[in-house]
């Protein structure tokens, strides 16, 4: 049976001469040198530190594009089914191609035909895929986006239809495809494509995603750090092991009393909201709806319980108080010990907990569907189960392990990002403080866990984290949810200008009616008392002294590690992975 894997290749980035910067602008006459030569070589920056790209004009016609010969390009045969010109309304016209990467990967690319300024962005998509969408997500102001001068691409990541995990039964090629290999092919081909359409190849690769595009951007950096020169990474899915079993789990369990009924209804939320950010919203200064770090926030559900006479929809009983205070703890067994991360949805997100707390008692909530969705198909692959029912996950620290381990290739938790560090890589994290979905403190985990391998200068060379005060999953929530993340990367990759702040903006119907700074953690923004405060100008940069996390006392806490992740092979209906020999000396260790 053949392998389909495919080991890092060797980074050809060409080597960046760092740009002199005067009192840390960069101004727009500077240059960036890139590769040897007199001045007159040299690529000039714009003032958003982009490189200015001479427009490339197709080397051919989009039709050809069909007739390419690419099995040579990745580990499997390469089909091209069609590839036509798409002009619609002010967009700039684009050849959309489309074809697949044997044995079922979907690839979409759009290439733009009146331009293109060399630089290639790959999309990320969310769930469990299934389709393939081009979907530029938070970096969607990014201006090349926006212009329409980049080539794109994105996949379905090797299977199409239901987002149900039923995909994956028997098809352990599939549950590879999604776990890694997709997107790595598609980077694979997509950039041969461009460079025959163009007769050059990109200058410069990107890639964006958010959820489980956060995940598939981290297992690039991870597992293939020569794909991409920048990678935006948002709300990672990272710890999908965890992630879709005990924490969307727990989401529904944990609002259940002993005869399988809801306890807490959504139309408490909104109560439950207003009671936290009474409580809360002034921690930081200013009292303005947002809490700009929900760490420092020590809400006390008991405090809304129902007192004697009492209107009951105006207050908790002491069961609905226990929920509250179960879904912001998180998953743990009956002894007490924590199954994932301390915090699983941070105080100020009640708004959104209608994902998981549902409206009537015969409603299913979401988490419910994506917990089984995993369970049933992915976590055991080689004991799939479709009639697998939340009841059946059982929350010991036995059953943790045995769940995590067996689909440990899902997850991207390696913090030893030397490799793409080394070629040249930038990376950007980011979350929303309100995420409903997956926990702000899986990035955080991550992102110590990143400094604490590599050194913290280190990291600081060539990653930032980011996190949006009063943003719920991928945008939307309450907070600022409007800003570029790509740009940011961009400019760091072409002229070495490490990111500094992020505005992010609410917009109304096209009108910006607030906007803030986000600053690289953990700085956070303060309010200068003058002008304003919807208005981002009037913020400064503060950072706090000592650490706000609660820790990271938890059973799965050795999973972000080096080792964790296994490669994996099909084998007729059979996944055959190998763990490292670390990781197997590490569990041993860690079961007794």
């Amino acid at each position: 049976m053949r392998w389909f894997l495919v080991r890092p290749r060797r980074n050809r980035r060409l080597s960046l001469l760092r740009p002199a910067v005067l009192a840390g602008a960069l101004v727009a006459s500077c240059l960036l040198a890139t590769g040897t030569g007199d001045a007159a070589s040299r690529t000039p920056i714009t003032p958003e530190g982009l490189a200015d790209l001479p427009a490339i004009q197709p080397a051919m016609q989009c039709s050809a594009v069909t007739g390419l010969k690419l099995d040579h390009v990745t580990d499997a045969p390469v089909t091209i089914q069609s590839a036509t010109v798409v002009s619609t309304g002010t967009a700039a016209p684009y050849c959309e191609v489309r074809g697949t990467i044997s044995p079922a990967d979907t690839i979409v690319l759009r290439l733009p035909v009146n331009g293109w300024t060399q630089r290639y962005v790959q999309t990320g998509c969310g769930g469990l895929c299934g389709s393939a969408n081009i979907d530029y997500g938070q970096a969607s102001n990014c201006p090349p986006v926006t212009d329409g001068t980049v080539a794109s691409a994105t996949t379905d990541m090797g299977h199409q239809g239901l987002n149900d995990g039923s995909w994956a039964l028997d098809n352990p090629q599939a549950q590879i495809d999604f776990a890694y290999r997709g997107v790595h092919v598609t980077s694979q081909v997509a950039k041969a494509i461009i460079a025959k359409f163009y007769g050059r190849a990109a200058k410069y690769s990107y890639f964006t995603g958010c959820s489980d595009g956060g995940r598939e951007a981290l297992m690039e950096a991870q597992r293939y750090p020569g794909d991409f020169d920048g990678i935006s990474a948002g709300a990672p899915a990272n710890n999908m092991a965890v992630q879709n079993t005990y924490h969307h789990a727990w989401n529904v369990v944990a609002n259940l009393d002993d005869n399988g009924k809801f306890i807490l209804y959504a139309a408490k939320l909104p109560m439950i909201h207003a009671a936290v950010l009474n409580a809360c919203d002034g921690i930081d200064g200013l009292r303005d709806g947002l809490i700009d770090d929900p760490r420092q926030c020590h809400f006390d559900p008991d405090a809304l319980r129902c007192k004697a006479g009492q209107d009951t929809s105006t207050c908790l009983s002491p069961a609905e108080a226990a929920v509250v205070r179960k879904l912001h703890d998180g998953a743990t067994d009956a002894k007490g010990n924590r199954l994932e991360p301390e915090i699983a949805h941070e105080w100020g997100s009640e708004l959104d907990w209608t994902l998981f707390v549902p409206a009537t008692p015969d409603q299913i909530p979401q988490s419910e569907n994506f917990a089984l969705s995993y369970l049933r198909y992915l976590a055991f692959p080689d004991a799939q189960n479709p009639d697998f029912q939340l009841s059946d996950l059982k929350f010991t620290v036995q059953a943790f392990w045995n769940t995590v381990q067996s689909s440990s290739y899902m997850s991207a938790m390696d913090p030893d990002l030397g490799a793409f560090q080394r070629g040249g890589g930038k990376l950007l994290l980011w979350h929303g403080w309100s995420d409903q979905h997956i926990s702000p403190q899986n990035t955080l985990e991550y992102w110590d866990a990143l400094r604490g391998t590599m050194g913290g200068s280190t990291v600081d060379r060539f990653a930032r984290l980011y996190l949006f005060p009063g943003v719920a999953h991928c945008g939307g929530g309450e907070g600022p949810n409007t800003f570029d993340v790509l740009t940011p990367v961009m400019a760091w990759v072409e002229s070495g200008r490490s990111p500094d702040k992020i505005v992010a903006s609410n917009v109304t119907n096209g009108t910006v009616t607030r906007s803030r700074p986000v600053y690289p953690y953990p700085t956070v923004a303060r309010y200068d008392g003058t002008g304003s405060v919807d208005d981002a100008a009037n913020f400064v940069p503060y950072t706090p002294r000592g650490k706000d996390s609660p820790g990271y006392a938890w059973v799965g806490s050795q999973l972000y590690s080096h080792g964790y992740q296994t490669w994996c092979r099909a084998d007729g209906t059979t996944l055959e992975c190998r763990p490292s020999q670390t990781w197997l000396t590490r569990r041993k260790t860690l079961s007794g």
